[in-house]
C-alpha cells in the first residue's frame, strides 16, 4: 500500500483462533468428538530449520523452538480452528488455565442451544465446567457457561447468538 493511500477501515473476518495442547492426537479426536468441528487437514511437523516453513516457524516464536506438530480444523461457520502441540520444547499444561490477569487471549466461544448438555459433554469427556449456567439475560433466558477442554484452554458456551446475547444486556 502506498503510504500517501488513505487506509481503508472495514470489520475483518476471523480466519482462524489457535490453541496449545500437550497431545495433539487427543485434542483433534476431542474437538470433533465434543464441538463437533471438522479436520481438514491431517497433522504435519514442523522443524525450525533452513526451509521456507521452518525459517518461518523460527520468525515467529522465536530460536527457543526446534519442533512442533500442527492440525488444521473448521467450525460450523468455517472459522479455522489451529491446534498445535509444541514438541521441542515440549508442551507444559500451565497450572493455572485462567491467568485472567495477564493480557492475551482468553477464550474461545461457542453457541450451542443445548448449553446444559454441551456442558456435561465436556465434564465428562476430561474437561470441566468452570462457571454454573448463568441466565444472563432473565426476561429471554439466554445463558452463559465457562468450561475448560482436557488440556486447560478455556470455551465460553453461548446458547444463543453472540449479536442476540450482547445486544440483549
Amino acid at each position: 500500500m502506498d503510504s500517501n493511500e488513505p487506509f481503508v477501515v472495514y470489520p475483518r473476518t476471523i480466519n482462524h483462533i489457535a490453541v496449545s495442547v500437550s497431545n495433539l492426537e487427543e485434542a483433534i479426536k476431542w474437538y470433533q468428538d465434543i464441538l463437533g468441528f471438522t479436520l481438514i487437514k491431517q497433522p504435519i511437523e514442523f522443524v525450525a530449520d533452513d526451509s521456507l516453513t521452518g525459517m518461518a516457524v523460527k520468525d515467529f516464536h522465536g530460536p527457543n523452538l526446534k519442533k512442533m506438530k500442527i492440525a488444521w480444523l473448521t467450525s460450523a461457520n468455517q472459522v479455522g480452528f489451529e491446534i498445535i502441540e509444541y514438541l521441542d520444547p515440549k508442551a507444559e499444561r500451565r497450572a493455572d488455565s485462567f491467568e485472567y490477569w495477564k493480557s492475551g487471549i482468553t477464550h474461545i466461544s461457542v453457541t450451542d442451544p443445548d448449553i446444559e448438555g454441551l456442558c456435561k459433554r465436556i465434564s465428562d469427556s476430561g474437561g470441566k465446567q468452570r462457571s454454573k449456567i448463568w441466565e444472563i439475560v432473565p426476561d429471554k433466558h439466554y445463558k452463559v457457561a465457562f468450561c475448560e477442554d482436557p488440556f486447560g484452554n478455556i470455551i465460553e458456551i453461548y446458547d444463543h447468538s453472540y449479536e442476540q446475547l450482547i445486544l440483549s444486556l
